[in-house]
């Protein structure tokens, strides 16, 4: 499982949802989807994490990021035209990947990839 903090649920779920997590309605502080594969994706209140830890603090920086197999282009557009903050346009990675970087309601950088094609 990969547990995410986010300070306004209902953005971090519309913007977790258009990568293709299937969130469910929140009725709480806690919402947890399972990708195809099994892995399991929580989010979690800040105000929730505060009450469980007091001397938490939102991290600084970008210490981890997701990444998501998708159509890159289409992808970085639907989420900037839905009013998510684009952090670096689609290029052709040296890696041999198209990627793009975007940051979710919470400054995350979240990739996205996919196999560049010949």
């Amino acid at each position: 499982m990969i547990g995410l903090t986010t300070s306004n649920m209902n953005e971090a779920i519309r913007f977790y949802r258009m990568l293709g997590l299937a969130f469910p309605e929140p009725d709480g502080p806690y919402v947890e989807a399972t990708t195809e594969g099994g892995l399991r994706v929580s989010l979690n209140d800040a105000v929730m994490i505060m009450s469980i830890d007091p001397t938490w603090r939102p991290p600084v920086g970008q210490g981890i990021s997701l990444a998501f197999l998708c159509d890159v282009d289409a992808t970085y557009v639907e989420l900037t035209n839905a009013g998510f903050t684009g952090h670096k346009e689609p290029w052709d990675a040296f890696w041999g990947q198209r990627y793009a970087i975007v940051t979710d309601p919470d400054g995350n950088h979240v990739d996205l990839f996919a196999p560049l094609v010949n």
